[in-house]
């Protein structure tokens, strides 16, 4: 039905409806339904745009696996886990199967045979047809075979798969498979026990999902599915690592809220007898009115053109007069339906009347009439049939344009008659009458309103008949649905089709292969008695809509008997196997059970092994036929994940915002609510005193209505700050009267008072622009940590206690938008209240303290001692992989890159085009004096992108100052130059335009610009280039050739192992748990690439306990959602290829791994080489969130830094400091002390402490030096005439550079150090290799080495300033910095390796 415009339009409409949410952040349920249909298309054929793609059957089968157990993973349903494959369709669902079946055969053609005629070659394999995803078809018979083998697999293997029912609906179970999900939510609805506070989750965000979902009227029922990116490409493959994915929860508590919003001008009308669970039984059938996959849209009934709110505008005034509601609990009421729609129709008129203006002002310019012959004609003989005088004759004709002028009146029925005539119109160019009489509207009415019913008794009970289908491509018109209250409505219920019926019913000539040999023949053989229903070409009519994917395909329906007929002399050639294929079964609900015990099977052992010991019983479930749904009285609960409106008070109204959904502004109305004040007229300060009393140390639900819990442990209101004063590393809470919170107040700083000022703009903002939420004057703010999850904490006398654990990260939160004193309900979970009931014998356990940091173990018999405060452990104690050696030698391995001007210089072309081909050039048809057309086509390399901060790594790198090239993107460049130098010629002389013309680059007249611009994005498309992944600047990575280099390093380490026994204090010990969920096992660990981890999550794609190593890591705006890139050391089933030679790398998050490396780090028996790596801005963060606040959990290693550095000569003096957030990427070089009572833990290093209390970016970079065995730096001075210090620094290696102009010698050396610091972790980052030696050239006049000498890498001079005196430079040599370069003209036929002095002012 235009399922993402209606997505889309109730996501705009109503801001609130979906939760961006993480892995991490997705609340607990009972249930998890998945509609698969969804998953295997999108692991069978994820880009149906590219004609090459191919893929094994084999392959389908394990994305589809690795697919369901990442969903299972993410939701972890605690009850049941249904999933269901589409099975035979509804006679009224199949027509539509049938025309998205015969148009994607027919575009899949289309597209192979463009293919052909740009002489591609394409591959010899059969490209996958996904007709092929059909009931019946060998590879659904396949398919079901390899689920039930991983059903059996997860369940023998998987603890957290054996506590759940498991229902597994196939191809051979009758249904659609959303609608059988319904059949067994109806049917665990209707049992005594049902419990009202079941928490659904249905996977799948289509349209009838959530009509669907509301059906059931369940209060926490949720939709979830990957972000929906709209006017994105179509070939953008679906990620499937969880920790990537970013999730859409829709949640039906908040639509049924925003339901009742949208109605409330009832509740004065109705009083009494108002009754939401009626309104949104109606909000459903209004949905049905714009379309759906069963009926026709009512036309000009379009989603984007605003026919909702034409719907439920109409609904709100005509409802109090009907005595009623429309839907009965799925049973149309006729008469109430039929005011309804006479109210509704008026919308037919007012449509016309636009277009009756139209024609008239048309008429007045042609001196013609509004004329269609065949109409009129056809009028003419339906009134001669009725015998009409000649005059009622010419007033059922169309009038001329004298007539229109007559007088009123006379108008007023020229209108009726041309909007008759009209309608005529579109009856007999849609559906092919000739004569539109009266029986014929009738039979419209009542077909269309047949479909109505059939549809509701679809939704809320099940099939009312199998057979039933609506017959025409089009619907009636409104004004056409007329008396309808007296008829009587009857459907027989019939049986479904078998699949091979099905099949023959549904497919087109051109998937005539996946059909049985026997039926093939009467899709192609002229002498087939139903060959009509298979036309090789057909037409298709979008009727008003915008997408062809949304046309009319308008092919003959299928008659059932005649198929029947047609297949009956030839059912007897069917082979057994084929009769095997051709049945309906039962859905298998599958248990775990371990008194049973066999050997399971695999039919692809090779891929998918036998399962040795199954305990795997199978049952058989169904509903009965007579099974009806009823409604159930349920309790009301809060559950956290479940958003509701409720908690703070709110006015609510509708008003075109531009609330920005899947990151766009909307164009329609948003919802709008409107926070209420309750100060009662206090004044600011006492507020501020009042809410410090009532929240600070106290936990409280922020983010609403979406709440999540948080720790406020300060609160400000622009002048004052209250926070609590704790020691660093304490996270308390303060909550019981006796105890209150330690408290200092501080007097905000100007700076500050400024700051406090841009976190309300920024909060405020948000609300507005992403929530729809109008939060007023905020007069307090209060500053809070997160809830990241729960940790078992070791008490006295061998007591557990699960405790909340709270993000070191301070966020900002408005205090009208937070929620206090509510009760949330968490997970009755296992809870566990002792030592030996948490760690019982054999249990797998990890180390987070010195010695055999990070080790994996199993817990021993500790009866004697856990009593004491200690559990015996068994650890499993590796040798790592040295790598100190490649660590030191990376930059022999790096991608080089070079500045813009470098590249340029080469080249024989100016900057700007560099800067300009490496992004987009945009290329129009036409010129620029005459464009024809908006169709563009981009013919640039596409290797950076500014605005969404991404770069292409082995071509691009982005630094803070600018961008950088590798070699290949000049090869690249060079080889673009050499084949199209005429655009480069047309760009560089028009440096100012966005677009480029055709006619302007090629103006001769023998020149095709059409096809020098397809040649270009073909030889583009056929580049690597074109098929390299891009990723974040933000991300610090290694490149591929030192990833192999890794790989090497770990294959030919001989893994020694031994065991060591010991006792550990149990607050060192890790056990991973489904209630340790999100906690980061040391919490104090930094990482950086290089770093060797352990991956500690249980039931996960990674195994437990493989190691790997850092490759990659991905800031983020909160620390949870890091992601670190890990090549782990072996393969495994779901493991990524990310620039490694097989599947053996994942992303995980902080609390997936413990970090090994840390553990040496902390320990100062260990002093070895680290890579050193500058932290990456994160760019898009959310209002203002990274300004965090003074003096609170501050550590060496803490992720926050001073913004106001208090030194001891200044008078100037606060009474706390305020801290910036720095960008989650972890810090490099800073540590904690460690902890005091761990087995082995010693005080860092000198070198450590010396780090923490740097004062000075002289004596920083001396630091850096010495780490990277280099020589103290040396410092030199030069003073111009001004008087100004300029001081230059050079290194052992090479690198010289120079400081700005400064007042004295001390700031000069301090800004000139700490340039050097920023470039030297630019070419560490940034994979530059630092020059073996010094280039030795006088200041500000460095000429570079010539380029064709091989040794010398790609970089040219740094940190010089403009405007200081100098020594005489040589002719041709500037003064400046490389930022200041006159761009050079274009040259053809250049020498690429031209000299470099040209490039110089």
């Amino acid at each position: 039905m235009g399922v993402p415009k209606f997505y889309r339009w109730i996501s705009e409409r109503y801001p609130c409806l979906s939760e961006v949410v993480k892995e991490h952040q997705i609340p607990e349920f009972d249930n998890l339904y998945l509609d698969m249909n969804g998953i295997i298309h999108q692991c069978s054929h994820p880009n149906d745009e590219d004609v090459h793609f191919r893929i094994s059957e084999e392959k389908i089968f394990a994305d589809i696996f690795h697919y369901l157990e990442v969903l299972f993973r993410i939701i972890k349903p605690r009850k049941v886990f249904f999933m269901a494959v589409d099975g035979v369709a509804p006679r009224a669902k199949m027509n539509q199967q049938r025309g998205r079946r015969f148009r994607s055969a027919k575009e899949a053609e289309e597209k192979i045979k463009k293919a052909l005629d740009k002489g591609e070659v394409l591959p010899t394999e059969a490209r996958f047809d996904s007709n092929c995803i059909t009931p019946g078809t060998d590879f659904m018979a396949r398919l079901q075979e390899q689920l039930k083998y991983f059903v059996h697999n997860k369940l023998s293997t998987d603890k957290l798969w054996q506590n759940v029912n498991i229902y597994l609906s196939g191809h051979e179970t009758p249904g659609e498979g959303e609608h059988k999900i319904m059949e067994f939510i109806r049917s665990e609805n209707a049992k005594p026990d049902h419990d009202p506070n079941t928490r659904h989750c249905l996977y799948g965000l289509d349209a009838d999902l959530v009509m669907l979902g509301l059906t059931s009227h369940e209060p926490n029922f949720s939709l979830l599915r990957e972000e929906v990116r709209f006017g994105g490409k179509k070939s953008q493959k679906r990620i499937t690592a969880p920790e990537e994915t970013t999730f859409h929860l829709l949640h039906l508590s908040l639509m049924r809220e925003y339901i009742d919003y949208e109605f409330s001008p009832l509740k004065d009308k109705l009083g009494s007898n108002y009754d939401l669970e009626r309104i949104i039984d109606d909000w459903i059938l209004m949905g049905f009115l714009v379309g759906n996959d069963f009926i026709p849209h009512l036309p000009h009934l379009h989603i984007n053109h605003d026919a909702l709110p034409l719907l439920y505008k109409t609904y709100i005034s005509v409802l109090p007069s009907v005595g009623g509601y429309l839907n009965e609990n799925g049973h149309l009421n006729l008469a109430n339906f039929e005011k309804y729609l006479e109210k509704l129709s008026e919308f037919d008129r007012e449509h016309f009347s636009e277009v009756f203006v139209d024609l008239k002002w048309f008429e007045s310019k042609v001196g013609n009439k509004y004329l269609n012959e065949a109409a009129g004609r056809a009028a003419e003989k339906e009134a001669a049939r009725k015998g009409l005088r000649k005059k009622e004759v010419e007033m059922l004709s169309l009038r001329s344009t004298e007539a229109m002028a007559d007088d009123e009146e006379e108008d007023d029925d020229l209108f009726e008659t041309e909007f008759r005539q009209y309608k005529r119109t579109y009856y007999m160019t849609k559906m092919g009458v000739d004569v539109v009489s009266d029986e014929f509207l009738s039979n419209q009415a009542k077909c269309y309103v047949e479909g109505i019913q059939w549809i509701l008794h679809y939704y809320y009970h099940g099939v009312q008949s199998w057979s039933w289908y609506y017959p025409y491509h089009y619907a009636p018109f409104l004004s056409d649905v007329r008396n309808i209250a007296g008829l009587t409505l009857t459907f027989d219920l019939g049986k479904p089709f078998m699949p091979f019926q099905q099949l023959l019913g549904v497919l087109p000539a051109a998937s005539m292969d996946l059909l049985p040999e026997a039926y093939r023949h009467l899709m192609t053989s002229e002498m087939s008695p139903i060959i009509e229903y298979y036309p090789l070409d057909f037409k298709t009519d979008l009727n008003g809509k915008q997408q062809e994917w949304e046309a009319v395909v308008l092919i003959p329906f299928i008659d059932e008997k005649r198929l029947l007929a047609a297949m009956e002399p030839n059912n007897h050639k069917l082979t057994k196997e084929e009769r095997d294929r051709n049945r309906h079964t039962e859905c298998a609900l599958y248990t775990f059970d371990p008194e049973v015990d066999f050997t399971y099977l695999s039919t692809l052992p090779k891929l998918f092994p036998n399962i040795v010991h199954s305990y795997i019983p199978v049952e058989a479930w169904h509903v009965s036929l007579d099974h009806k749904s009823k409604r159930v009285d349920r309790s009301l609960l809060y559950f956290c994940g479940f958003p509701t409106l409720h908690h703070i008070k709110h006015e609510f109204y509708k008003k075109k915002n531009g609330v920005v959904v899947f990151q766009q502004s909307s164009r329609g109305e948003n919802m709008i609510l409107d926070i209420l004040s309750d100060e009662n007229g206090e004044t600011v300060r006492s507020i501020c005193d009042n809410v410090t009393v009532e929240v600070l140390g106290r936990s409280v639900f922020v983010n609403w209505p979406h709440l999540e819990e948080a720790r406020i442990i300060a609160v400000s209101d622009g002048e004052t700050r209250f926070s609590l004063d704790e020691p660093p590393g304490l996270q308390r809470i303060y909550d019981r009267p006796s105890s209150p919170p330690p408290t200092k107040v501080t007097y905000l700083s100007d700076k500050e008072q400024k700051d406090w000022v841009k976190d309300v703009q920024g909060i405020t903002e948000y609300y507005m622009k992403r929530k729809g939420i109008m939060i007023n004057e905020t007069s307090v703010i209060l500053y809070g940590q997160l809830l990241t999850g729960r940790k078992y904490v070791p008490k006295a006398n061998g007591v557990v206690e699960l405790e909340k654990q709270w993000s070191k990260q301070v966020l900002p939160f408005a205090y009208q938008a937070v929620v206090k004193d509510i009760k949330a309900f968490y997970s009755s979970l296992t809870s566990f209240k002792s030592l030996d009931e948490l760690f019982p014998l054999g249990t797998t356990v990890f180390m987070v303290g010195n010695p055999y940091y990070g080790a994996m173990g199993e817990v021993q018999e500790s009866q004697d001692i856990i009593q004491e405060g200690r559990v015996r452990v068994v650890f499993n104690v590796h040798h790592e992989p040295q790598m100190e050696s490649l660590i030191q030698n990376q930059h022999k391995y790096c991608v080089k890159y070079s500045p813009g001007y470098f590249l340029a210089s080469r080249l024989g072309v100016t900057s700007y085009l560099v800067s300009r081909f490496s992004g987009s050039i945009f290329i129009g048809r036409g010129s620029k004096k005459n464009p024809c057309g908006e169709q563009r086509a981009n013919v640039g390399l596409n290797l950076k992108f500014n605005k969404k901060n991404e770069e292409v790594p082995g071509y691009t790198k982005r630094t803070e100052k600018e961008w950088l090239y590798s070699a290949a993107v000049e090869e690249l460049l060079a080889e673009y130059l050499e084949r199209f130098h005429e655009v480069f010629d047309l760009v560089s002389r028009n440096s100012h335009d966005d677009v480029f013309y055709e006619d302007d680059i090629w103006p001769g007249e023998d020149q095709n610009g059409a096809e020098k611009v397809s040649e270009i994005t073909s030889w583009l498309k056929s580049h690597p280039v074109s098929s390299t992944s891009r990723a974040s600047c933000d991300h610090q990575l290694l490149d591929a050739i030192i990833v192999e280099k890794i790989e090497e390093i770990v294959e030919k380490s001989k893994v020694k192992k031994s065991k060591v026994k010991v006792t550990v204090k149990p607050h060192l010990l890790f056990r991973p748990l489904e209630q340790q969920q999100g906690v980061v096992p040391d919490p104090d660990a930094s990482y950086r690439l290089f770093d060797r981890v352990v991956n500690i999550r249980e039931s996960f794609t990674v195994p437990l306990g493989l190691k790997g190593t850092v490759i990659g890591i991905k800031g983020a705006e909160r620390q949870a959602e890091i992601l670190y890139e890990v090549l782990f050391d072996e393969e495994f089933a779901g493991g990524l290829n990310i620039r490694c030679s097989s599947p053996r790398c994942y992303r995980l998050p902080p609390f997936a791994l413990i970090n090994l490396s840390h553990g040496i780090r902390v320990d100062h028996s260990s002093h070895k080489l680290m890579a050193i790596v500058k932290p990456q801005p994160v760019t898009g963060a959310n209002y203002n969130a990274n300004r965090q606040l003074g003096g609170l959990n501050h550590s060496p290693r803490s992720p926050f830094v001073p913004t106001q550095v208090i030194h001891t000569h200044t008078h100037t003096h606060t009474q706390s400091v305020s801290f910036t957030l720095k960008s989650f990427v972890p810090p490099a070089a800073k540590m904690n002390p460690p902890l005091g009572d761990g087995a082995a833990f010693s005080p860092p290093p000198p070198s450590a402490a010396l780090n923490a209390s740097l004062s000075s970016k002289v004596s920083e970079l001396a630091c850096v030096c010495v780490g990277h065995g280099l020589a103290p730096p040396d410092f030199s001075y030069i003073r111009n005439r001004q008087g100004l210090v300029v001081c230059q620094v050079k290194l052992s290696n090479g690198l010289m550079l120079h400081g700005p102009q400064c007042q004295s010698e001390n700031d000069a050396k301090e800004k000139a150090a700490f340039f050097a610091l920023q470039r030297l972790c630019v070419y560490v980052t940034a994979g530059l290799l630092l020059p073996p030696q010094g280039y030795g050239p006088p200041l500000w006049g460095m000429p570079l080495p010539h380029p064709n000498h091989p040794s010398h890498p790609f970089y040219g001079p740094t940190g010089t300033f403009p405007g200081a005196a100098a020594p005489q430079p040589a002719p041709g040599v500037p003064i400046g910095s490389h930022n200041q370069f006159i761009p050079l003209q274009v040259k053809h036929h250049v020498d690429h390796y031209q000299r470099l002095e040209n490039i110089f002012i």
